[in-house]
Parts: C-alpha cells; sequence; structure tokens
C-alpha cells in the first residue's frame, strides 16, 4: 500500500510541475512572440516574477521523494538519462540567470542576452521533459543489474519526440493563455492570438501521442485518462474562442495536471520498463526502499504538504493582479538593489528626495 501511495504522491509531484511550470516555460518561449518593447518583456516577465522560483520547488521534491522512495528507480534513470537531465539543468539554470539578471543589465544588448537565456532555457525543459516520459512509457534497454543500456541518441526516438513536440506546444499554449490572463493590453491581445495559433498543432500532437501510447502501454485506467485529457483540451479551445480567458486557464491547467497522472497510471506496476525484457523491469515492489523509510516519509509528508500547498496559494493570491505598463513602471519587477541604492545617493543633505516616477 506504502509503494502505491508513494507513486501515486510522486505523480502528484509531477502533476504539480508541470501545471505551474508549465505557463512559466510558456511565457519564457513566447518572449519574443508576444512582446514588442522592453515595457512588453517586462510585463510578460512580471507576470511571473513572484512565483518562477517557487513553482521550481516541485521539481526538486519530485527528485528527491523519487529517491528516497524508490532509489533503484532513481539511480537507473539519473544514470541512463544523465546528459538529457544534464542539458535541462542547463536550461533552468540559463532560464534562471536571465530573469534574475536581466533587471541588473544596464545596456539593451545586456537585456537581449538575458531574453535570449529565457527563451532557450524554457525551450530546452519543455521539449526534453516530453522526451523523458515518452521513454518511460516505450521502454528503455536495461541489463540485469538494472542498470540502462544505450546511450543518448537511443532515447530520441520518434515516439520520445512526439513526447517532446506535445510538453513544448502545450506548454507554450498554457502559457499563452496564462499570459491572455494575467496582463492587460498588447501582450494580451498577442497572447490570446499565439494561443489560438498554436492550440491545432497541439491537438494533432497530443491525439496522435496518445493513440500510439494506446498500442503500447497502459489499461483501462490510462485510456480513461486520455480521454478526459482530449476533452479538457477542447474545453480549454473553447472557453478561448468564446472568451473565458479564466475557464480557458482552468482547463489547460487540468491538462497538465492529468499528463503525468496519465503516463503514471499507463507504466504501473512498472516504474522503468524494460523494452529488451520484461523480466528486467523495475517495479514499485523491486525499486523501493523499505517499509519503515516509507513509513517515515508518509508521516513527514501529511505534516508539511499542506502547510507547502497553503503558502503557495497564498503567494498566488497577493500577487493576483493583472499586469499592465502602470504596473510595471519605470522599473517594476526589475528594479533592483543597484537602483535603490541609486536612488539613496541621489538624496540631498537636508533628507528629502526628488518625486519619483509613476
Amino acid at each position: 500500500m506504502l509503494q502505491g501511495f508513494w507513486f501515486g504522491t510522486i505523480a502528484v509531484l509531477w502533476a504539480g510541475f508541470l501545471m505551474l511550470e508549465g505557463f512559466d516555460f510558456g511565457v519564457g518561449m513566447l518572449l519574443p512572440f508576444v512582446t514588442r518593447t522592453d515595457t512588453d518583456r517586462r510585463i510578460a516577465l512580471r507576470s511571473i516574477g513572484p512565483v518562477w522560483d517557487g513553482n521550481e520547488v516541485w521539481l526538486l521534491v519530485a527528485g528527491g521523494a523519487t529517491f528516497a522512495a524508490f532509489p533503484e528507480w532513481y539511480a537507473s534513470v539519473f544514470s541512463g538519462f544523465y546528459i538529457a537531465f544534464a542539458l535541462l539543468l542547463v536550461g533552468l539554470i540559463l532560464r534562471g540567470i536571465g530573469i534574475e539578471y536581466r533587471g541588473k543589465a544596464e545596456t539593451a544588448n545586456g537585456r537581449h542576452w538575458c531574453d535570449r537565456a529565457i527563451v532557450v532555457g524554457s525551450f530546452l525543459p519543455a521539449l526534453l521533459l516530453g522526451v523523458a516520459f515518452a521513454d518511460f512509457l516505450r521502454g528503455v534497454k536495461m541489463d540485469a543489474g538494472h542498470n540502462m543500456a544505450g546511450g543518448f541518441f537511443d532515447l530520441v526516438t520518434p515516439f520520445g519526440l512526439l513526447g517532446g513536440v506535445v510538453t513544448l506546444t502545450l506548454f507554450l499554449f498554457h502559457g499563452a493563455v496564462f499570459l491572455a490572463l494575467r496582463t492587460e493590453g498588447a501582450v494580451a491581445f498577442r497572447a490570446k492570438v499565439a494561443a489560438k495559433r498554436v492550440a491545432p498543432v497541439t491537438a494533432v500532437a497530443a491525439v496522435a501521442f496518445v493513440l500510439w501510447t494506446a498500442g503500447t502501454r497502459g489499461g483501462w485506467l490510462s485510456f480513461l485518462l486520455g480521454a478526459v485529457l482530449v476533452v479538457a483540451f477542447v474545453a480549454s479551445l473553447a472557453a478561448l474562442w468564446l472568451d473565458r480567458i479564466g475557464l480557458a486557464f482552468s482547463a489547460s491547467a487540468l491538462v497538465c495536471l492529468l499528463v503525468p497522472v496519465w503516463v503514471f497510471s499507463a507504466l504501473w506496476p512498472d516504474v522503468l520498463p524494460a523494452r529488451n525484457s520484461a523480466a528486467l523491469s523495475l517495479t514499485v515492489h523491486n525499486a523501493s526502499s523499505s517499509h519503515y523509510t516509507l513509513v517515515v516519509m508518509t508521516v513527514v509528508a501529511l505534516l508539511f504538504t499542506p502547510i507547502v500547498i497553503a503558502y503557495q496559494a497564498w503567494t498566488y493570491w497577493v500577487f493576483r493582479a493583472r499586469v499592465g505598463a502602470a504596473s510595471v513602471g519605470h522599473g517594476g519587477y526589475e528594479e533592483t538593489v543597484v537602483g535603490r541604492l541609486r536612488h539613496a545617493a541621489s538624496v540631498g543633505t537636508d533628507g528629502e528626495s526628488p518625486a519619483e516616477p509613476r
């Protein structure tokens, strides 16, 4: 029971990551297409500014939970997918540097390089996550010691690349709907147009991937969840065309939530299927930690998970207002400590400072 509980918990952690970080990746990739001026780019980045780094916590917790609950799974995946995960990490680092240092860049060229880092750093994880999930479903070559055989290019198959296209276009759609919901003016309008343009590509890729997976792996539950995924995406499209942006975002968030749940339901009871021999597959039984470890983890998770979720929900509530040109002003999210120090240096000896711009 505990092995099943933690298998499901890891699926939920991945679901939270894809739902929350999915629109962050989408906003980053859309930066060249929905913005025209530096103010536009500040608006787009301000929409994710207070929450993007908190959203990454879900990935860290998912990795930590996998290491603690299923160490054999963690070891096999992180050794066999080493190059893919290294590229994913490079993407996350580039994106973080781009977002954090953009406000500190004092030249337009410096800000352009930060923008490029944000775009590339959002593109790489969005693509590689889908490739990884697809390879889990397809299975990998393994030896008797549960070590993955083959190299990086054995993972880059047509099925894997299709999975990458699904997550890539889904995050683009999810991010565009998020921008349409959270911003005002030209950025919101362009985001809505971008969502409508990318939606057909997402739909075709997703349906093709679900049908291909149905012939490879899964049971009645995964088939049911796949159907729900398709319905939720259609509902998001309908709401978008009816200009019900809040409903469209809720439906696209549901799609992102269900993607890893669907993948894990198709995998059960395997955690890493062996394509060359089913007897070599890693399952929830032969990959798990001891019963005592799972008990301690369960107690800790039940105590602290509600607190973390409540805190993150409060953060989103605090920063719920739409972002527009008036809200970013001359600095907005990109206002830095350097800027504050410069302002302090301009204060006269009488202790009065000049009026600040709105």
